[in-house]
């Protein structure tokens, strides 16, 4: 049943004044999406000032970033499924309100523990809202357009990444109270996105039969086979947020010698620019061919973020972080197309919420390993030991898309 029909069906049951119809609710789940990456990267830009301010190691600053990702997993794992039981509105809702909740934790933080606290309660609120809003975006949306969804996906991610970078960068830089201006403004737009929010149809999507309790993540067995290809193009393409989020601000200024905030910012925001522009540009492409040049595209970023860091050059580094740009799109994008054709309807919060839980899971783990390595080896080790582990990834994603191709794992699940 499409959603057109659904609002019908409830709406001659006497729907709520001022529900929003199905295309500004897209656009509205578009927001939320946009949100995640947006939270994600807020504090990319103060980790310095705050390692500064409170004489923290990298240690620290990458276990500020790692909570995130931490706590996203841990909601991914006893709540994944939650919207294909609630609802799309109701789980965005909880996970914008936990959201709003964290960024004003750092709008306000006078010491690193409410920065703890902060990302906790952001990965409690991206862990709830990004498979909801993810599948709530698909359904929304019209029928048999689920490259378009994943396209706009990628851009809504894409600008939420963006204008954390680039209004982090200016604020930091140029405005007053750089550890907190940019909070507030990004607690400003969530507060607006939940007012929206609040007015989406409450019947989005089928609900599951059955009352909801938390489980282990689930996979209908057909659908492991390219859930594997996208799940891992999806992890490869996540874990570039280490480098990009947790030590980016870093390397620009320690290791490539840039040290103005906001060119540093407007450097890192060249990724989710690239990323934007390539996930609107490569919608027609073909999943296995778009995983296939991310991955390609993935590795040679990582290599000319290395040479960027070695030999000090900032257009090394620019080129570094357009390139990873690319990868980053082309990867997300082919495992988003990829996961959008599979017959999972009933399913489709849970399946994508575990796409995600690999994806958060690889970044966390990555982020506390190499800020340990930064504290007691130095930055750039780290940023090699980092290049080298997503090189790995890209590489692994082209191996499991060759072996899934000539099982026809891949030419099965994108002709449906």
């Amino acid at each position: 049943m499409t959603i057109e029909r659904q609002m019908s069906k409830h709406a001659a049951e006497g729907s709520r004044p001022f529900e929003l119809g199905p295309r500004t609710s897209f656009w509205v789940a578009a927001g939320v999406v946009a949100h995640t990456l947006w939270t994600s990267a807020a504090p990319a830009m103060t980790y310095r000032l705050y390692a500064e301010q409170w004489q923290l190691t990298h240690t620290v600053t990458t276990g500020i970033f790692a909570v995130y990702p931490i706590f996203v997993v841990t909601v991914l794992i006893a709540f994944g499924d939650l919207s294909d039981h609630l609802g799309r509105r109701a789980t965005m809702l909880l996970g914008l309100g936990a959201s709003l909740l964290g960024v004003l934790l750092f709008a306000i933080a006078p010491s690193v523990s409410w920065l703890f606290a902060g990302r906790a309660l952001m990965g409690i609120g991206v862990g709830l809202s990004a498979g909801a809003s993810t599948a709530a975006m698909v359904e929304f949306g019209s029928e048999r357009q689920g490259k378009r969804a994943a396209s706009v996906m990628a851009a809504a991610q894409a600008s939420g990444f963006a204008a954390a970078l680039l209004v982090g960068g200016a604020l930091t830089q140029y405005a007053p109270w750089p550890l907190h201006l940019s909070f507030w403004v990004l607690f400003v737009l969530i507060a607006l996105l939940f007012a929206a929010a609040w007015h989406l149809p409450r019947h989005a999507g089928e609900p599951v039969a059955g009352k909801w309790r938390p489980k282990a993540p689930f996979i209908p067995g057909p659908l492991r086979p390219a859930f594997a290809v996208a799940a891992l193009a999806v992890t490869t393409a996540y874990t570039h947020g280490v480098l990009i989020l947790s030590l980016g601000a870093q390397v620009a200024r320690d290791l490539v010698g840039s040290p103005n905030a906001l060119v540093n910012g407007a450097a890192l925001a060249l990724f989710a620019v690239t990323s934007g522009v390539f996930g609107i540009v490569a919608r027609g492409l073909r999943p296995g061919l778009s995983m296939t040049l991310g991955a390609i595209a993935s590795a040679a970023g990582m290599a000319l973020l290395a040479l960027s860091t070695a030999w000090h050059g900032l257009w090394i580094f620019l080129a570094a972080t357009t390139m990873t740009g690319i990868g980053y799109a082309l990867l997300f994008l082919g495992g988003l197309t990829l996961i959008n054709g599979l017959p999972h309807a009933q399913h489709r919060g849970g399946v994508l919420s575990t796409l995600y839980l690999f994806a958060y899971l690889s970044l966390g783990v990555v982020a506390l390993g190499l800020g340990v390595v930064a504290t007691h080896e130095g930055l750039g080790l780290a940023v090699d030991l980092g290049a080298g582990v997503i090189a790995l990834l890209s590489l692994a994603t082209i191996a499991l898309l060759i072996l899934q191709r000539k099982a026809g794992v891949l030419r099965e699940s994108t002709s449906k």
